[in-house]
């Protein structure tokens, strides 16, 4: 057979196969239109067939595949999808979806205010030209400020949305949760793997403007480490907090408790304190690796009599619970996160857990109310020059996309 006729079988095949994968898109569309396909777990899928008599189970690990003859005997060896496929990939793609059914909702939630001031006393005053196309520029009459309203870029969706995912989340809420509380109270159907990319994204966002942000804290700062679990293995979490403020200083993931691993809690520390303070005290508990980090990140000199030097670092070891200065304090601060965690069930990996940790320590510092500090938040308590209004996610986000 010469060349040119296998060339022609082959092309042959191509226009066969890309019609039969047609066909099969166009009969998933009339599965869809029969009824919605059955969510056994999180991978798995129980998809009626096209006579309504059947269900194949579809599932979605690496890669899709399901129990029907066609895939099974067809399309598995092409690299095909099946009809029952296809319904579920569009099923997803429609699921993902943002649409605001409700009309009240609609207009509470699009409500033209200021973002900084919430005036709705606000007009039009000239374009501005984006990566995204042309936007309108608002003024507004109160605080005399210039904006975009939705300033979160290549997003569908709503900034209020975002900032409800990211607070009932920190407050301890699965991402199912808050994908069930979207449809019950805003009749959204919103994917929990969407709900996830925006509080992982939005909080990253946040996280790198309010480092910039330095704290004025105390002369005492308290760390201590804590088992969280990742995958299958524990490690370890490390967290500094100031005494006065409440401001959490520091967190960092290690899967040791070596020298170099106490180091790194501390060199954020100082970056985060921007100085440190003179006569400043160090209390930890026993372990060997803070006593040696300690001398190396800090002037911990001491005079012949065994006293620390004034302006110098004193490190207080073996702090314990009925202990007149003890950890109770960082303590406190592992309850919190381990009401967090109790949630997850664990992370899948360091940079997950790190993440979190990062996230959980923005709302710590930021939006949640301490009563320990009569109701003031960290932040206004260690003097962070910084206005946040009552949606205090939504203040310090649009601050973060302004500044950050």
């Amino acid at each position: 057979m010469s060349l040119n006729k296998v060339n022609n079988l082959k092309s042959e095949e191509v226009l066969n196969l890309k019609k039969l994968s047609n066909d099969r898109k166009q009969r998933a569309y009339t599965i869809l239109n029969r009824g919605k396909p059955e969510l056994v777990n999180e991978n798995t899928y129980l998809v009626p067939s096209s006579d309504g008599q059947h269900k194949y189970r579809v599932t979605h690990l690496d890669s899709y595949s399901c129990e029907c003859q066609d895939f099974q005997q067809r399309c598995k060896e092409n690299g095909m999808y099946c009809k029952h496929i296809q319904a579920i990939i569009l099923f997803n793609k429609v699921k993902n979806k943002v649409e605001l059914d409700d009309l009240d909702i609609h207009k509470e939630i699009n409500k033209q205010v200021c973002p900084y001031c919430s005036s709705e006393k606000i007009f039009k005053r000239g374009n501005r030209k984006t990566k995204v196309g042309i936007k309108q520029v608002y003024c507004c009459k109160e605080c005399k400020k210039r904006f975009v309203l939705e300033p979160i870029k290549y997003i569908k969706g709503n900034a209020k949305l975002v900032c409800l995912a990211m607070d009932c989340y920190f407050k301890g809420n699965s991402l199912r949760d808050i994908q069930d509380m979207f449809k019950q109270f805003y009749n959204l159907e919103i994917s929990h793997e969407t709900i996830r990319r925006w509080i992982s994204r939005f909080t990253k966002i946040m996280d790198n403007y309010t480092k910039k942000l330095k704290p004025d804290v105390s002369n005492r700062w308290h760390t201590d480490e804590q088992n969280i679990k990742v995958g299958k293995e524990w490690v370890w979490s490390w967290n500094t907090i100031d005494r006065d403020t409440r401001f959490w200083l520091a967190n960092n993931v290690t899967t040791n408790r070596k020298i170099n691993d106490a180091r790194q809690i501390f060199k954020q520390a100082k970056e985060t304190a921007g100085e440190i303070p003179e006569d400043l005290e160090l209390v930890t508990d026993g372990l060997h690796s803070y006593k040696k980090a300690i001398k190396k990140e800090f002037n911990t000199a001491k005079d012949r009599f065994n006293r620390t030097k004034k302006g110098n670092t004193m490190h207080i070891g073996n702090a314990g619970i009925k202990k007149k200065i003890n950890n109770n304090m960082v303590e406190r601060l592992h309850n919190e996160f381990r009401e967090f965690d109790k949630v997850r069930r664990g992370f899948y990996s360091i940079e997950t857990a790190q993440n979190n940790l990062n996230g959980m320590k923005l709302y710590h510092n930021f939006i949640k109310k301490n009563m320990a500090l009569n109701g003031l938040i960290p932040f206004q308590k260690a003097n962070i020059d910084l206005e946040l209004n009552n949606n205090r996610w939504l203040s310090l986000l649009l601050r973060s996309l302004k500044d950050g």
